[in-house]
């Protein structure tokens, strides 16, 4: 990774993230790194902050990038797969991040015969803590795909799927963090009604978060004994736990997943549209 030459078209806060983890971990050097950005003052703060060349279009940032990932809003990505097609080359490994666009409708624009990687990673990458699903798709090869988690790996952990999982990740880890964020926000609130100082709470709040999960990760035990193992008879904790099931936390949750995922199938319909 450290020889490849990086262009971001499109200079989100996902882009961002992965810029920002990638540099972090010394994986590259800032030199080696372009970002196509429309708007002027994004140009501007990715520039100032991360010391990368940024650029207005498209053609002019992919000329001679061995990586070209495609950061963009799946609204838009018909459009922009438009302007490259005559630019990218079979050298090239093209990398999408855009939620629910298949690897086909991306190969249809650019060539069966192009390298071309389906990937949802998510925000926690901007601290190298990333979770990051992805397939292969057009002509891409086990190097292609080596080359892939080997960068993928650097800002968090990665897995290769099957690309009809690719809609369930989005709903899933895509958007998970929106889903932890809200609880730690609501957690933390709930801490604050019983009479903790803010600071206090979310500290308690988030450390127990991590905690928890790395008990899952290391232990290997079901989450439901985990959660078994804190409920006493007659205790707090079962008390709490009644609630959340009677305010349907669980259903929500899942709600949440399959919403979100139908959403990026939706998505990919209207990019074909």
């Amino acid at each position: 990774m450290n020889e490849k030459r990086l262009c971001f078209i499109g200079g989100g806060k996902m882009a961002e993230a992965m810029i920002k983890g990638i540099l972090d971990k010394g994986i590259t050097t800032h030199e080696s790194i372009v970002v196509s950005e429309p708007l002027k003052d994004r140009r501007a703060f990715l520039s100032d902050r991360y010391k990368v060349k940024v650029f207005h279009d498209n053609p002019a940032a992919i000329e001679r990038a061995d990586i070209i990932v495609l950061a963009v809003k799946p609204q838009v990505i018909k459009d922009v797969l438009r302007e490259i097609s005559v630019m990218v080359t079979v050298e090239q490994l093209i990398i999408s991040i855009a939620a629910g666009i298949p690897t086909s409708f991306i190969a249809s624009y650019l060539g069966a015969e192009k390298h071309i990687i389906r990937a949802m990673p998510n925000t926690p990458a901007q601290i190298g803590q990333g979770a990051i699903a992805f397939c292969g798709g057009g002509s891409s090869t086990p190097k292609d795909i080596q080359v892939v988690k080997e960068f993928f790996d650097s800002i968090g952990a990665s897995v290769v799927i099957q690309e009809s999982y690719m809609d369930a990740v989005t709903g899933l880890s895509g958007s998970g963090p929106a889903y932890i964020f809200l609880i730690i926000e609501a957690l933390t609130d709930g801490g604050v009604k019983a009479g903790l100082p803010r600071d206090i709470a979310q500290s308690l709040v988030v450390q127990t978060i991590i905690g928890s999960a790395r008990m899952v990760l290391e232990t290997g035990e079901h989450p439901g004994k985990l959660k078994d193992l804190v409920t006493s008879p007659g205790g707090t904790t079962i008390t709490g736990l009644h609630v959340l099931e009677k305010k349907g936390m669980r259903a929500a949750l899942i709600n949440a997943v399959e919403a979100a995922t139908e959403r990026s199938r939706e998505l990919s319909q209207i990019s074909n549209s």
